[in-house]
């Protein structure tokens, strides 16, 4: 399940170039805590929007959680679920027992702001740790790519 990782850098520097502003959401997972983007200031945040219906989601499940896993002290990977309502709490429960996902998955409503655009599922946005957002992927996304996205923004920030 490797994408080239040309294609993502690429894709990375030109949503790096566009100045967008620090975005802000609350998002309750499914205890109904809340979640702030603002929390993880100082981490590296993956916010990922998928569905439960989203083949190509799927997929990219497990890469999301060997990225969180093998990154929390010092990222995080937020799985906004885009059900909207299509799904019953139980059923995304069961959903995300089932795939054993360690991450939040945040349930996502029809009035939500999101990062930016998502023009279609999964999309990723990578947040740096001073709250910017920094690249986007539409389509799946591997931990290596994500892993090494990370070092090399950070290589290139510390010159």
């Amino acid at each position: 399940m490797s994408r080239p990782k040309l294609v993502f850098t690429l894709m990375l520097v030109l949503v790096a170039q566009v100045a967008l502003a620090t975005p802000e959401f609350t998002l309750y997972d499914l205890n109904g805590k809340p979640h702030r983007l603002s929390d993880y200031h100082g981490k590296w945040v993956v916010v990922n929007y998928w569905a439960t219906w989203c083949p190509p989601c799927q997929e990219e499940i497990p890469e999301l959680i060997h990225f969180y896993d093998t990154h929390k002290s010092k990222a995080v990977v937020l799985g906004v679920d885009m059900d909207m309502g299509g799904i019953s709490q139980q059923k995304l429960r069961r959903f995300v027992s089932n795939y054993m996902i360690s991450y939040p998955v945040l349930k996502g409503t029809p009035d939500m702001e999101t990062i930016g655009p998502v023009p279609g599922l999964p999309t990723t946005y990578v947040i740096a740790p001073d709250g910017r957002p920094v690249a986007r992927q539409i389509g799946e996304i591997t931990s290596d790519v994500l892993t090494d996205f990370i070092k090399n923004y950070d290589s290139h920030t510390q010159k």
